[in-house]
Order: structure tokens, then sequence, then C-alpha cells
């Protein structure tokens, strides 16, 4: 039997099983989910036993537990680990969604659900991609597996878990599908991530919501002042404006500056995909390399006062932020963190009082294309989809892929399935049926070539 014959023959049963854990909502955002997380690492162990792995147990860490399981052949072999999450993001707003988001439906040729690309659709296609390298004797390495499920929050507690179990982690190479590629058309894998810095900011001016009418114009407003301090971040050149930002932001090389501009892209079809008249960023940068080798800065989220039906003429007593940088490799997320704290102290007016607490952060990624692993995975995604894939640097960030690095000292290659119109994060998640299963085969493939 062959790869795609042995696909073929499973597919139903592939799907199913993706299905019992898409049905499992592990919002890991949400404490009342917590026994869903519990379910759904369970069902994993489940799934990877059936699959092949000679060993798969839940472990503890100080958060959500972790999913580990093993394939050991040889100590002579060299050994993969695959990593992957098994929560996902919660599904709010539900009236935007056309089916129940943990009722996972057929249509269109899609998976409509949430966590039918990001991540559990993109973790069963590894692990049905080693079922398959497995059954038809193509499987030359040790394979291990670690599925977390803290990734949607920062993987808070992966970075004890990786250092308390280092020695059952060693691996040569990490195998992620947690990525997107191009498109359908243009295929890619991703070779560079950003990182990430997170922050929450309240301004607190008078000790009580007040009459706008009697303190107006008299007192400062801690929404007004909030909205200056974050817009004044980002200057009229697309810059950010905090002291000692770009310090340890690198130039990509020519070489790369060249592979960025060979990407196919129409920015006129991707200002109509999100019904924007015009693209904004920093000056002197491609829309492209704005998005993937550029630092950025934005508000996640903004409130303060009154926000119910109708008018109350207050002037409020607080206002809040959540904020967020995408930073490029090299910029240290912990340093970015003290200078915008730095910075927010300097320059807030003394007329209100001004906190701000960080959240999660991680650092960026970079994955150099003559890795052994990495040649294989684009052999791989050639043979299974007909065209070699580009290496592209993505926007998005996985803190946890440079703490592997800087804990176990592996490198990850980033094997990602997903297109930007699966809509991960937001209502209506869907995955292609069609790039499901080139997936599985692309893994089985890849077994084949890395030994």
């Amino acid at each position: 039997m062959s790869v795609k014959t042995y696909i073929e023959s499973n597919k139903e049963r592939f799907l199913e099983e993706l299905f019992t854990l898409i049905r499992i909502p592990s919002i890991s955002a949400k404490q009342e989910h917590k026994p869903d997380m519990l379910a759904c690492a369970g069902k994993w162990v489940e799934l990877l036993l059936s699959s092949g792995a000679d060993n798969a147990v839940v472990m503890p860490t100080t958060g959500n537990p972790v999913v580990y399981g093993e394939k050991l052949l040889s100590p002579e072999a060299p050994t993969v680990l695959v990593y992957s999450h098994y929560d996902v993001m919660p599904v709010e707003p539900l009236d935007l969604w056309n089916s129940e988001p943990f009722e996972p439906v057929i249509r269109d040729g899609r998976i409509w659900a949430r966590g039918a690309d990001d991540d559990k659709g993109q973790a069963m296609i590894q692990v049905k991609g080693f079922e398959t390298a497995l059954n038809e004797g193509l499987l030359g390495c040790n394979v291990k597996f670690m599925f977390e499920g803290e990734e949607e929050i920062g993987s808070p507690s992966l970075e004890a878990f990786c250092r308390e179990h280092k020695e059952l982690l060693r691996a040569d190479i990490i195998l992620v599908s947690d990525t997107s590629m191009v498109s359908k058309e243009v295929l890619s894998l991703t070779t560079g991530l950003r990182g990430l810095a997170y922050w929450e900011v309240e301004v607190t001016g008078p000790n009580r919501d007040l009459h706008s009418g009697h303190f107006g114009g008299a007192v400062a407003n801690p929404v007004n002042v909030l909205c200056k301090l974050m817009a004044d971040i980002t200057g009229p050149d697309g810059k950010i404006t905090i002291p000692g930002f770009y310090d340890d932001v690198e130039e990509v090389s020519p070489v790369e500056k060249e592979m960025i501009a060979q990407i196919p892209f129409d920015e006129e079809a991707y200002k109509r995909a999100i019904d924007v008249e015009e693209l904004a960023g920093e000056d002197g940068y491609s829309t492209l390399e704005r998005n993937s080798t550029r630092p950025s800065f934005d508000i996640c989220g903004i409130w303060g006062g009154y926000t119910g039906e109708g008018s109350k003429t207050v002037l409020p007593s607080k206002a809040f932020a959540k904020v967020s940088c995408r930073l490029v490799p090299n910029q240290d997320h912990a340093k970015i963190s003290d200078l915008f704290m730095e910075y927010l102290a300097k320059v807030a007016p003394k007329s209100v009082k001004v906190t701000v607490r960080p959240s999660h952060g991680g650092q960026g990624y970079v994955c150099p294309i003559d890795l052994p692993a990495y040649r294989a995975a684009e052999q791989a995604i050639e043979v299974a989809f007909h065209k070699k894939p580009l290496a592209v640097r993505r926007g998005g960030s996985i803190p946890i892929i440079s703490t592997f690095e800087q804990v176990l000292g592996t490198k990850s290659v980033l094997m990602g399935f997903g297109l930007e119109q699966n809509a991960i994060h937001s209502p209506n998640e869907n995955f292609e049926l069609d790039i499901f299963y080139k997936g599985i085969e692309s893994v089985a493939e890849f077994y084949r070539i890395y030994k």
C-alpha cells in the first residue's frame, strides 16, 4: 500500500478522530473550561497510542497539563520532537458563527469549527502523517510528541516544564505545524516569526466619575489622555517613538529582501479582502516587509467611561487599554517591556496616574534553510503538493519556539498548512479538506526523507 492509498483508505477515520477533539471546548483562557482541558489531554493520549506511539501520558505542569508521547526506534537514529497545542481561542461573538463552533461540519470542501486549523487540525496532520509513515514502513527516526494546553495564553507553564524534562525532550529537531502558507497556490515554509510584548495600561484621573459639565475643561479626562499617549507612540512616518526601541533591530540582508520581493502579492486584492482603501505602516518598507521583518505597535483594545445605550455625560475616573508590540529577532521582549514602561512614566502628565501591567511576551525566531530537517520538509511538501514551497518570514508570534532554542538547544522547522482565509481566532474558523489530507501526506513523506 502506498502513502496516498493508506490516507485514502483511512480518510473518514482521520476526520472522525479530529472531530472527537474539536467537540471538546478546550478554551485555556476561561477557568470554567478546566475540565475540558483535562478531557482533551486525555483524548490526545488515546489517539497517540492508537496511532502507533509506544507510550503516551498526561504530565502535570503548574497550569494545564502537557501530553507527551513517543515512538523510539533506535538510540542511533535521529529524533524528531513534534510540538503542538490542544487549547483553542474563545469563540465569541457567537452570533457571527454560521454553525456551532464545537460541532464540526463539512461545507464547501472545508471543516468549519473552532480548532479546525489552530491547532487541532494541524496537530492531527502531524499525528496521522506519523501513523501513515509508520504503517508504510517509512519511519527511520525516533519521534516524540509534546502537546501543551496553554499556547493561546502565552505558554506560561511550558518553559519550566522544558527545563524540568530537558533530557526527556532531547531531540535533533522540533517539527511544528502551527503556522500558515502564503496561499494554496503559493506554498511556503515559515522561516521566521516575530516576537511579542503585551501590556495593559490603566490611566486614573479623579477619584470618581464626574459631571462633564461641572468639571469638563478643568480636570484631565483619562480617556483623552490615554488616547493621546497611545497615539503618540507611532510617529507620522510609521516609526515607534519609544527611545531605544530600534537599538537591536537588524535590517534583513539584500538577499532576503529579494526573496520577499519574489513572493506573489496583489496589494489591491489584499486591501479588498479586508475592506480598506489604503494601507499604512513604516515608511521605506513594502507591505510584506512591514508585516514580517519590521516591528509594530498596536492598541488591541481600549475602553473607559460610559458605553451603554443612550448618553451619560460623565468625565470618567479611569481608562484602560491593552497594547502589544510585534518584535523582530534580536529584540528582547523583556527589554522592550521595560522601555515601554519607562517611556510612559516619563511622558504621562501629572494630571493622571498611569499604571502599566506587563503580560506575556516572547522572542522572535529565524530558522536556517540549510538544516537537513528543513530540506526534508521542503522536499516532502513538493512531493505532496507538486510544487516547491518558498522560504517566507511571517508576522505572527509563537513565543515558545524561541524558548525551545534557548532551553532545549534545538531548532524548530515550522511546517504549517494554514491559510489566511481559515479565520483562526475568529468566528467561522475553517480548514480545507484537500490541504488536510495533503498535509498528512507531506508529513509521511518527511519521515521517508529524514533519516
